[in-house]
């Protein structure tokens, strides 16, 4: 029987992969906050190789469902996401709030 912790394990629905090979790609390809910059730096991987490993490892359907996503969702660059902010609060100003 395996000894329990005295630190309480938290449990998440999609737990980040160890090694940062193609299952780590994936997962962070997937998560919203996660741009592709970032997946770059720390893989080495651009954009397109990213897709390409996506294409490969997914169900056309799940891969389909992935490109409709990043394509429509400006999250996955920072540029863009920068500029989605920043016209977001143009948008709301200061005097609205209060």
């Amino acid at each position: 029987m395996k000894k329990r912790s005295l630190i309480p394990e938290t449990k998440v629905k999609n737990p980040e992969p160890k090694k940062k090979n193609d299952n780590w790609i994936i997962w962070a390809a997937w998560a919203d906050r996660i741009t592709f910059e970032e997946i770059q730096k720390k893989t080495g991987k651009n954009e397109s190789q990213v897709i390409k490993i996506m294409r490969r490892n997914l169900k056309p359907s799940s891969f389909r469902l992935w490109r409709k996503r990043v394509h429509t969702t400006s999250i996955k660059h920072r540029k863009k996401f920068k500029l989605l902010r920043k016209k977001m609060r143009e948008k709301i100003k200061i005097s609205d709030i209060y």
